[in-house]
């Protein structure tokens, strides 16, 4: 049978671009399918405007740090619509570049929803096209619970377009995303609270990480509650009311629910072609991330994985290679770094130290806590912290964890000698770059557990 593509890709955020960019310069035919914006979720209403937003709610600390640096100012101000607007022009440039990335190597861009009729037909409002393989990358989507006002809230897709900065913010959620939200919010200067329904936030990650940003976060002042369980949200006019389970009630005039993100699986026909999901709706891939139709793959959040860009970028690469670059290649997912960017930062690589406990006979802790040096003169009472898993029996450094300014762009150095396999000894002898918080992880000389 002759197909109309040779690759057909539904969704172009990070990894279904990659992926049909790379097979279309493999020689391919490719054809892809975007029904919202190039770019997806990152570009658009996920990595790339929040971390925008972190950078502009740090300048409230920098400058009141400037004052013992010498510096002196009238006064600074803060105004929303700038940097809200200034943020969807460099969205929308982005998306441009995007366009260019598909187009340059001929990459057919499809502007509308597509689902699957059949295993090899792909359908949509102004017609369907049939190609060899198909595949499904169109990633995930904020999930709020269903309570009575949830329609009174937003989710991080409306946050980043909100008309008017809010003076009280209440987050609902967890995760990474809730806190790194509270951190921006308070950064700009809304009264924030933070609302968890578990006993500590940030569930996944290593425990003396989460419990040192919780201690930071009050100390920036954020009001953090754990184990609080949302009951309602009422309306009065523009104020939202909060309330709690336990008679606890909040006023705020935004409430943001970053309570999860679900594998966006609806209406792709995936029925139809005979793809299965699992209970979460994530598609279910083997490790060549082919679905249970053998010429349908998927990659990305919709798999839920690691709902991480890097990621799907990887996976992308390997859908092109296989199968037009004559390769198999498959995806190592083992210490894969992560960033989280609440103030301070979060730079993580490899197991948590309750994981490592449970993988490797004996763990060294290599632990340190310090005050960096730039609040030596500020006076700020912020604080880092540095870790490293050591197995005992090899002497090989397993994990590093780091809550600190610029902790992702050290932790990204770090993740490439844990990936080549370095160890403790490795690290002693490199010498450090003095004054530098990053030189404490080749400094550390005594575990302390």
């Amino acid at each position: 049978m002759a197909f109309d593509y040779d690759l057909f890709v539904i969704g172009a955020g990070s990894g279904g671009v990659r992926a049909a960019r790379m097979s279309a310069a493999l020689g391919a035919r490719v054809a892809i399918a975007e029904e919202r914006y190039l770019g997806g979720t990152c570009v658009n209403v996920g990595c790339v405007p929040k971390k925008l937003f972190v950078y502009g709610a740090h300048f409230s600390e920098d400058f009141a740090d400037a004052a013992a640096y010498g510096w002196t100012h009238d006064g600074a101000g803060f105004d929303w619509s700038t940097l809200r607007d200034n943020k969807t022009q460099e969205i929308e440039r982005l998306n441009g570049i995007y366009r260019n990335l598909l187009e340059e190597p001929g990459v057919e861009i499809i502007e509308e929803h597509a689902r699957l009729r059949d295993p090899h037909t792909v359908e949509f409002s102004s017609g369907s096209v049939t190609a060899e393989y198909i595949l499904i990358a169109t990633g995930s989507w904020p999930v709020i619970p269903e309570f009575d006002g949830s329609e009174h809230v937003v989710s991080s897709n409306e946050v980043f377009y909100l008309d008017k900065f809010p003076d009280k913010v209440v987050i609902v959620g967890g995760g990474y995303i809730a806190v790194e939200f509270a951190g921006i919010f308070n950064g700009l200067g809304a009264e924030t609270t933070l609302l968890y329904r578990g006993p500590l936030f940030l569930r996944g990650f290593d425990m003396g990480v989460r419990e040192f940003v919780h201690r930071e976060l009050v100390e920036k002042g954020v009001d953090i509650r754990f184990n609080a369980d949302l009951k309602k949200i009422e309306v009065a006019g523009e104020e939202r009311i909060v309330q709690l389970q336990n008679g606890d009630r909040i006023d705020a005039d935004l409430v943001m629910c970053a309570t999860g993100r679900a594998p966006l699986t609806d209406d792709l026909g995936l029925d139809s072609a005979g793809v299965k999901i699992d209970s979460n709706g994530a598609i279910q891939v083997d490790s060549a991330f082919r679905s249970t139709t053998s010429n349908i793959f998927a990659i990305g959040d919709v798999i839920d994985r690691h709902q991480l860009t890097p990621v799907a970028i990887a996976e992308g690469m390997c859908i092109a290679y296989n199968l037009f670059g004559g390769e198999s290649r498959t995806l190592d997912y083992a210490n894969i770094p992560t960033a989280v960017f609440c103030q301070p930062n979060i730079g993580t690589v490899g197991p948590t130290e309750e994981e490592a406990r449970s993988q490797y006979p004996s763990i060294a802790v290599y632990e340190s806590s310090f005050r960096p040096m730039k609040h030596t003169l500020s006076g700020r009472s912020e604080r880092s912290l540095m870790k490293l898993l050591v197995d005992e029996s090899t002497g090989r450094v397993v994990a590093a964890h780091m809550v600190g300014a610029d902790a992702g762009e050290i932790i990204q150095g770090l993740s490439v000698a844990i990936t080549a396999g370095a160890t403790k000894a490795d690290f002693d002898r490199t010498i450090g770059i003095h004054p530098t918080a990053a030189e404490e992880f080749v400094t550390m000389r005594e575990s302390v557990r």
